[in-house]
Order: C-alpha cells, then sequence, then structure tokens
C-alpha cells in the first residue's frame, strides 16, 4: 500500500468509557479503519487531559480516573481520509460528547521497511 507524500493525519481524541456498541469506541474505529484498509492506525492511552467539560483526567493514584484519555492517529490520502469521515461519524454517537475529530496536511517521510 503506498501513501502520497502529502497525507492527512487524522486525530481522534476521546475517552476511555466511550463506546460504540459492544466495544470501546477507540477499539471499534482501528478495527473499521483497518476493515476499509486505511494505511494504519495508532491507538495512545495519555496519562492526563482534559476537554469540554474541563473535568481533569488523571492516572495518579491520589485521583485515578475512570475515563482516561486516548488518541487514535490515522495517516492516508486526502481522499481516503475524507471517505472514511462518514463512517467515523455513525460510530461517534450523541453519549460520545467527548469525542474531537481534526485532520492536518502532513509529509509522509517513509512508509515501510528502513533499508
Amino acid at each position: 500500500m503506498n501513501i502520497p507524500e502529502d497525507a492527512i493525519q487524522l486525530r481522534i481524541f476521546l475517552g476511555e468509557s466511550d463506546r460504540c456498541g459492544h466495544r470501546p469506541l477507540y477499539e471499534a474505529i482501528v478495527l473499521k479503519a483497518r476493515e476499509l484498509q486505511l494505511a494504519g492506525a495508532t491507538v495512545l492511552r495519555g496519562p492526563m487531559g482534559f476537554g469540554r467539560s474541563s473535568r481533569l483526567h488523571t492516572a495518579k493514584l491520589e485521583r485515578l480516573s475512570e475515563d482516561m484519555p486516548f488518541l487514535v492517529e490515522i495517516v492516508d490520502s486526502k481522499e481516503r481520509i475524507e471517505a472514511f469521515l462518514p463512517v467515523l461519524d455513525g460510530m461517534v454517537t450523541a453519549g460520545s460528547s467527548s469525542v474531537l475529530v481534526t485532520w492536518e496536511g502532513v509529509k509522509v517521510l517513509r512508509y515501510g521497511k528502513l533499508s
């Protein structure tokens, strides 16, 4: 699979408690991106964050949160990311009010094995 040098990085900020049906939303997004053969997806778990409600989510022991921040990143061509957006929209329900989706242009330097 080739990614053009000029690509889009899609970022989906969400909480650990956000769901899509019976699975965590971050997991459902990655599985759908794989099913649709996007170039790749990565899930990152944040040790601290806050969103629209300004409620602090932290992994500190004295204030252990049950809704840690997660970030899903996907990089692919503009066309493939644009085609994925309606699918993503269908996965993010009204109950997932903490979800924020951004995109930015990126320059792909290498995709594949290092020689």
